[in-house]
């Protein structure tokens, strides 16, 4: 698994979406990067990891993930997943909970029906092929492998419950976007379920809020990892 490795402090791992790489969440190192050890992978059969004989599976990404964190002696380390990233950073909370100090769980769902209707049907875009053939060691005749490989994983994954989300004791923050492909119903049950929850609805903001509200999402991400934090003036949930 190849990965990144830009910046000190504490350790925080950021796994990229679906059918692109880890330059995707780019604009949000270049805000972070001050502050935090920035670990940043490709996983497989995306970016510049190849592709492995068989299915993906999330879980499969998971545990490679966890393999690379004990490796590397990282743990336990901050951990965002974004969209897909988000699911396989699930599992790893799941999974090893020891290894998460904290997850931000950015556009993703925990059940596949999360997903509003129609959102995954469409063809990936041309440039996405482009970018991929830029760095992949399959090169760019192995992209239709991997956009079927990940069509087939979204029909049968994640099938994570609420049941599941509750066992989860670390600090989340989920993020989505106000026009995003979760459902909002969706991620308020998630919210809901977890001991240690924190909801960001950001608005005016599309699945690609990583883009086109970095500032504001890593300011929240911040906000999240203040040790000072508060519960504010008059909590509910919180009391």
């Amino acid at each position: 698994m190849w990965f990144g490795d830009r910046g000190s402090g504490d350790p925080f791992v950021l796994l990229h979406p679906g059918r692109t790489d880890s330059r995707a969440l780019d604009p949000l190192v270049a805000e972070l990067v001050e502050d935090y050890r920035l670990i940043t992978p490709d996983q497989r059969g995306h970016g510049r990891s190849p592709d492995v004989e068989g299915p993906l599976s999330f879980v499969d990404m998971a545990a490679e993930t966890i393999e690379l964190i004990e490796r590397e002696q990282l743990g336990p380390v901050h951990l965002l997943g974004y969209s897909d990233g988000a699911i396989v950073a699930l599992h790893i909370a799941l999974a090893q909970p020891d290894l998460v100090r904290s997850l931000v769980f950015a556009a993703g769902v925990f059940h596949k029906d999360g997903w509003l209707a129609g959102t995954l049907d469409a063809e990936p875009p041309e440039f996405m092929a482009d970018s991929y053939a830029e760095v992949s060691p399959d090169g760019r005749a192995h992209w239709p492998v991997v956009v079927e490989k990940m069509a087939r994983l979204h029909t049968l994954a994640p099938t994570l419950t609420t049941d599941d989300i509750a066992t989860l004791t670390m600090p989340v923050l989920i993020a989505v976007g106000d026009d995003d492909e979760p459902s909002l119903e969706h991620l308020l049950e998630m919210y809901r379920a977890l001991p240690e929850g924190e909801l960001a609805v950001i608005p005016r903001a599309s699945h690609g809020f990583v883009i086109e509200k970095t500032d504001l999402f890593a300011r929240l991400i911040r906000d999240f990892h203040d040790p000072a934090k508060t519960n504010g003036f008059s909590p509910i949930r919180r009391t």
